[in-house]
């Protein structure tokens, strides 16, 4: 299962380390003048990171009109709580965290579980575009690993969505999800397990065919 959702990022790997270094201390420099009451920086900060918390709040929901009040919900309790926030944590991890358990609230408040289709849920999968036939197959096997991870609990499909479409790191979704990395590795592999097992009883011929196994 690890072959089917195992995401890369782009780029080398010390490059994207430097620009995360770099995007990081700019960010804790606007908090530093949010926390003393600066509403330019909070502005600041909200457009820096609103489009990647309505994403992950559609993940989570699979609906743009709720994600959006998840957002807004999410930037209301963060501007309430930035002096709670760690600085010597990554800043996205602690706004991650508000995300998730925001969505994970709306979902048991509205006891919703229809989700949209996942978006990047698969290298495998991105690489049959250009072949039609293929393609077909792909947009079919995505379809049913939607399906698959609608089943899954809140921290499961948490832990899934952070890690193997987000492309988080194990030790920054342990901090997001507030728990520790042994933990969400269970989770992880649980959700792994539960999709594998559910596409193999769903579409084992589509999985052969595709060349996942």
């Amino acid at each position: 299962m690890n072959k089917i959702i195992m995401s890369k990022r782009p780029g080398s790997a010390g490059a994207t380390k430097a620009t995360d270094d770099r995007d990081e201390t700019e960010v804790k420099q606007i908090i530093r003048l949010v926390k003393k009451g600066d509403q330019r920086a909070f502005g600041d900060l909200v457009d820096r990171y609103r489009n990647q918390v309505a994403a992950l709040a559609y993940k989570m929901v699979g609906d743009y009109d709720e994600a959006a009040d998840i957002t807004q919900n999410v930037f209301v309790k963060t501007s309430q709580n930035i002096w709670r926030y760690d600085e010597s944590k990554r800043f996205y991890t602690w706004l991650y965290r508000i995300t998730v358990n925001a969505s994970i609230d709306f979902m048991r408040k509205h006891r919703r579980h229809r989700h949209e289709p996942l978006e990047n849920v698969r290298e495998t999968v991105e690489n049959h575009r250009d072949n039609p036939e293929r393609n077909f197959r792909s947009v079919r096997l995505r379809e049913h690993i939607n399906a698959a991870a609608d089943k899954l609990n809140g921290k499961q499909r948490s832990a899934f969505i952070l890690r193997d479409i987000e492309g988080c790191q194990i030790d920054d979704v342990a901090n997001i999800m507030d728990m520790p990395e042994a933990t969400v590795r269970w989770y992880l592999h649980r959700a792994r397990q539960k999709i594998r097992k559910d596409l193999m009883r769903r579409c084992p011929s589509l999985l052969v065919a595709i060349g996942i196994k």
